[in-house]
């Protein structure tokens, strides 16, 4: 299962895969960013696959 986890603690969504998971991310970056959230790690189970990232604008 993969996961999103943002700075403000609370885990964004469940999905089946990687993919998925990064499509979501694509789709809803900018609503996260209005509430706050700077960055994000992805995890698979309990291993980080990537992150921190960062989702503020360059």
């Amino acid at each position: 299962m993969w996961r999103w986890e943002p700075d403000t603690g609370a885990i964004e969504g469940r999905f089946d895969s990687q993919a998925e998971a990064e499509e979501w991310l694509t789709e809803h970056y900018p609503e996260l960013q209005d509430n706050g959230v700077r960055e994000v790690t992805l995890f698979e189970g309990d291993r980080v696959v990537y992150g921190p990232m960062s989702l503020d604008p360059a």
